[in-house]
C-alpha cells in the first residue's frame, strides 16, 4: 500500500497521506512520494486544484515521524546541510518550495501538529473538521520548525498569534483556529470532504489563467515594499495578454453570452 494516495477527479487532484496507523506522520519514504505527486500536480495541465488530507478520521498529519531521526531522514553531511538550506524540497514533502501557483486546499480531518501544521500552511485555503486540533507540539521534543512554519504561520495569523503558538507550543481546537484566522471554515463531522470538493470544483469552473497569476503575485509580493509588489503584480498580469482567454472574458461580457474559454493558462 503506498504511503501517499493520489487520485484525479473532475480536474481536482486529491493527495492523501496514507499512514493512519502512525497518525499520518511523514517519514522519508512518504516525503519522497509527496514530492513526486506535488511535482506531478504542478506540471499536469489537466489538474486545476489540489486537495491535501490524511487517511482516516483521527489525524490530518501529526508531523514528522521522529522515530526516523538518525536513520537518514535528516541531513548529516555538509553537502546535504547546504542543500537543505538552499534547495531541499522539505522533510514533509515539498513544504520548502513555493513554485505551485495553482490553488491548494487542505482538508484538515483531525490532528494537525508540528510538521503537519506546516503541510497545512502550504495550502491557500484550510477547511477543518469540527474535531480538528492544531499546535506546534514538537516544541516539547526540542524539534524546530524546518518546513516553512516560521515563515508561513506569521503570514497567516499575524506575528503575535504565531509567536504564541510557536513559543508556547499551544494546542488549540478548530474553533480557536478559525477565530485567529488559521482556518477558513469549520464544518461538522462527516461533511469535510463534501465541502472541500465543492469548493475545489467551484474553482475549477473559473478560467485558470488569472487565478494562477493572482496567486503568484500574492506569493512573490509578500514581504516586499509596496512599489515592488506593484511591479510583481504587473509582471504576472501582463503574462495573460495575448492569450485567447484574456480577451474572451471581456468580449463575452460585452456580448452578453457565456464565455468560451480555452484554458490556455
Amino acid at each position: 500500500m503506498p504511503n501517499v494516495l493520489y487520485e484525479k477527479r473532475n480536474r481536482v487532484a486529491y493527495i492523501t497521506i496514507n499512514r493512519p496507523e502512525s497518525m499520518n506522520c511523514v517519514d522519508p519514504p512518504t516525503a519522497s512520494e509527496l514530492v513526486a505527486v506535488w511535482e506531478d500536480f504542478r506540471d499536469d495541465n489537466e489538474s486545476y486544484v489540489a486537495v491535501i488530507t490524511g487517511a482516516g478520521d483521527k489525524a490530518f498529519c501529526a508531523g514528522f515521524d521522529l522515530r526516523t531521526v538518525g536513520s537518514g531522514g535528516l541531513p548529516q553531511k555538509p553537502h546535504d546541510v547546504r542543500r537543505f538550506i538552499y534547495d531541499h524540497p522539505g522533510l514533509m514533502g515539498y513544504t520548502r518550495k513555493a513554485d505551485i501557483f495553482k490553488p491548494i486546499i487542505a482538508a484538515v480531518n483531525g490532528y494537525c501538529f508540528a510538521g503537519g501544521l506546516e503541510v497545512a500552511l502550504c495550502a491557500d485555503i484550510r477547511i477543518a473538521a469540527e474535531y480538528a486540533e492544531f499546535g506546534v507540539l514538537n516544541r516539547r521534543w526540542n524539534v524546530g520548525l524546518g518546513d516553512g512554519g516560521t515563515q508561513r504561520l506569521p503570514r497567516v495569523v499575524g506575528l503575535g498569534r504565531a509567536m504564541e503558538l510557536i513559543i508556547l507550543g499551544k494546542r488549540i481546537d478548530a474553533q480557536e483556529a478559525y477565530r485567529i484566522g488559521l482556518v477558513n471554515e469549520v464544518v461538522p463531522s462527516g461533511e469535510l470532504m463534501a465541502r472541500v470538493t465543492a469548493l475545489a470544483e467551484s474553482i475549477c469552473e473559473f478560467p485558470q489563467g488569472a487565478v494562477r497569476t493572482d496567486k503568484e503575485a500574492v506569493m512573490r509580493g509578500l514581504g516586499t515594499p509596496l512599489e515592488e509588489g506593484f511591479r510583481i503584480e504587473g509582471a504576472t498580469f501582463v503574462t495573460l495578454i495575448g492569450q485567447h482567454d484574456f480577451y474572451e472574458g471581456p468580449r463575452s461580457f460585452a456580448e452578453k453570452r457565456k464565455p468560451s474559454f480555452k484554458q490556455d493558462d
